[in-house]
């Protein structure tokens, strides 16, 4: 019989965007990247798992060795190139959740596989300080909220959080549409993330292994922020950058080094992947 002792099975690993991998003004650190090269290179899969939208995913993230990519906080799946799921909320229920944001003073920011939409009067750098930076970075991939209210192609929304707003009354009014997450900290504080109900990193992630064939002890991910609770419930061993949030750090198996004290490297090595 084959001696299969020295027989290494191959992992999934996933990994969330800003915070982890992604800073939105330094970009990728060059060790993350050649992380990755090695741990695809090892035979191993490499998702991106991100709560950005498709179409606010930079040129640069898209050009590393992943294998494979979620975004849209799960309801956009890719794998080598073909995609496998791009959800979307249907044009009457976008329109309606403009106005219920808007009317509980919230700034909607509406995210798409192909398109953003805000308007930029509204979602200023005085709301957001990369607000200004987001649209630099988007280019054609912008489009105003006004004028195309009836038009727009929506995964999910970036809700803005303002003094005085009605959070919890707009939150409750777009509770049958949408699952949330309110960010406390770090990039996305003050944001309440809505996402079309059912859907979420964790389930991307466990309809991906489902597909590939991947059981529960194969899988990685890595994470630093609220949204990434899901990612850390479905998969084996939870990797948390040293900047993570509260929640995530007591969720991990393991807490590595922040992205830019080459935490991704480092935490791949000591996991044996790289």
């Amino acid at each position: 019989t084959a001696d299969l002792s020295f027989v290494i099975m191959k992992k999934i690993v996933f990994f969330d965007a800003d915070g982890t991998i992604l800073d939105i003004k330094r970009g990728v650190p060059e060790s993350a990247k050649e992380a990755l090269r090695k741990l695809t290179c090892n035979g191993n899969d490499a998702f991106l798992c991100t709560g950005r939208a498709f179409s606010f995913v930079p040129d640069e993230v898209k050009r590393m060795a992943f294998t494979g990519m979620i975004a849209n906080c799960g309801t956009y799946i890719a794998y080598r190139g073909k995609v496998l799921l791009d959800k979307e909320m249907t044009k009457e229920e976008a329109r309606l959740s403009v106005k219920i944001l808007r009317e509980n003073g919230l700034i909607p920011v509406m995210e798409g596989t192909h398109f953003m939409y805000y308007d930029k009067e509204e979602y200023t750098d005085e709301v957001d300080w990369f607000a200004g930076l987001i649209t630099e970075q988007l280019g054609e991939r912008w489009k105003p909220i006004r004028g195309n209210e009836d038009k727009m192609h929506i995964a999910k929304i970036s809700a803005k959080v303002r003094p005085g707003c009605l959070e919890k009354k707009a939150c409750l009014e777009l509770s049958p549409y949408y699952d949330y997450v309110k960010h406390e900290e770090g990039m996305a504080g003050g944001t309440i993330e809505f996402v079309k109900k059912g859907f979420s990193k964790g389930f991307a992630i466990a309809l991906v292994c489902g597909i590939l064939g991947y059981e529960r002890k194969d899988t990685v991910c890595f994470g630093d922020s609220n949204n990434d609770i899901s990612m850390f419930e479905v998969t084996d061993t939870g990797v948390a950058m040293g900047n993570a949030s509260p929640e995530i750090i007591k969720r991990a198996s393991l807490v590595t080094e922040d992205m830019f004290h080459d935490g991704i490297y480092l935490g791949l090595e000591r996991l044996g992947l790289i």
